[in-house]
């Protein structure tokens, strides 16, 4: 049961941070070339589409690492599998407090209806999402780590 667990969570956090990588090293990229109409409607397109599925991916990720932190509790790896849901907690946290306030707002942008500072905002978006990357990256490697061990 518990390497099944083990298994199941390093995947779905793995997935995770393929989907969170391309969408800061490619997607985002690509669509700030886009002239500003074709921009502002793939990044609110995207806004809407990802912001109703990444809090179930992010949360779910979480309460994974959770269950599998309190199986594992006391053996081998232990305390990685706890860092590392940790860190998925404050990716949740990062998410609530500083990327779902612009992505709310974004997902609502339209060409004709778009704030003066929308590049701005998405800049930052972007910048925050790096981060959140990095520490996603972190807790799946300790992830995945732990399941060697």
């Amino acid at each position: 049961m518990q390497n099944a667990l083990a298994v199941i969570t390093v995947v779905v956090v793995g997935v995770m941070v393929g989907v969170e990588f391309a969408v800061a090293v490619f997607v985002n990229p690509i669509l700030d070339r886009l002239p500003d109409d074709s921009c502002i409607a793939a990044r609110s397109d995207g806004a809407r589409v990802l912001g109703r599925v990444m809090p179930f991916w992010y949360i779910g990720s979480m309460l994974l690492g959770a269950v599998w932190a309190a199986v594992a509790w006391g053996g081998a790896g232990a305390s990685l599998v706890a860092a590392a849901t940790a860190l998925l907690a404050v990716s949740v946290a990062m998410s609530l407090l500083l990327l779902v306030p612009i992505n709310n707002r974004a997902k609502t942008w339209t060409s004709e209806g778009r704030p003066a500072d929308w590049r701005q905002q998405a800049g930052r978006w972007d910048r925050y999402h790096y981060v959140r990357e990095g520490v996603i990256v972190l807790a799946f490697a300790l992830f995945a780590v732990a399941l060697g061990r």
